[in-house]
């Protein structure tokens, strides 16, 4: 004997037609694929501040994966003249440090950033992807000492390594967000 009434479940009631065969809006990936480089440009240069880079990736679209489409952006960083890294590093900002940060640690961040700037002409980058909130000032601190110590050479290639992280670390959080 079947029970009439079960306890716990509910009856859903079924869609009207028009929304059951409503297509599904496109994937974030399709639509970065499709849509006009006018509006892929942008959207990547809110990854990495390089036009060349955002031209690069963008004229060689469709990606048929993610995986796809971030070892383009690897090859397409690694390929960056020292022109376009200035281009790209005039875009970037030291990453914001926890409202809870010490003013001690603020100050030294600072004076560490003005001793970098003032040895290398330019903004220090670094991707903190991974590295929890809590423990930035002290990653920061650290990394920006230690790479004051490099030849401007070998800290060009660092900083090259840090914009391409940065660039495929924001491409996956955009396009697994909401899309462009």
């Amino acid at each position: 004997m079947t029970p009439t009434h079960l306890p716990g479940r509910v009856a859903i009631p079924s869609l009207p037609e028009q929304a059951r065969n409503a297509p599904a809006p496109p994937a974030p990936l399709d639509h970065f694929n499709t849509a006009g480089a006018d509006e892929v440009e942008p959207f990547l240069l809110t990854c990495l501040r390089s036009l060349r880079w955002a031209r690069r990736l963008t004229a060689h679209r469709p990606y048929p994966t993610l995986d796809a489409l971030l070892a383009a952006s690897d090859e397409a960083a690694y390929d960056l003249t020292a022109t376009d890294l200035a281009e790209a590093l005039a875009g970037e900002s030291l990453p914001a440090l926890p409202a809870d940060a010490y003013s001690a640690a603020r100050m030294a961040l600072s004076a560490a950033q003005s001793a970098y700037k003032a040895r290398f002409g330019h903004t220090f980058a670094i991707c903190l992807d991974g590295i929890p909130p809590s423990e930035f000032p002290d990653h920061l601190l650290a990394a920006i000492r230690s790479r004051l110590t490099n030849d401007p050479e070998e800290e060009r290639a660092v900083t090259a390594e840090e914009l391409r992280r940065l660039a495929k670390g924001r491409l996956v959080d955009r396009l697994r967000g909401p899309g462009l």
